[in-house]
């Protein structure tokens, strides 16, 4: 099965980047990712969290370790993602 990574945003602030199967129903309030990973901080130099979508965390991101699965609540938005930016994020930068 093919899978999207994205990065997920949520009613309580959190921002996480994973993997949902290709064609899964994005337009919903709880989502499950495989493979998760939650940004904790991001410099200004990544101008955003459209920014962690688009280039993915930058230097002074601090990235957690991937956990095998989450189930996430309240999304409050679903970023589709760059190849540089799922690049970025499975380097897991914490500085």
């Amino acid at each position: 099965m093919s899978e999207k990574a994205i990065v997920v945003t949520t009613q309580h602030r959190g921002v996480f980047f994973g993997y949902v199967p290709k064609g899964a129903d994005l337009d919903t309030k709880s989502l499950r990712l495989e493979r998760a990973r939650m940004c904790v901080y991001w410099p200004s130099g990544n101008k955003g969290v459209v920014g962690l979508a688009s280039a993915g965390p930058a230097k002074g991101s601090k990235i957690t370790p991937a956990a095998p699965a989450i189930t996430l609540q309240d999304i409050t938005a679903v970023m589709e993602t760059t190849q540089a930016a799922v690049t970025a994020w499975e380097a897991e930068p914490w500085s």
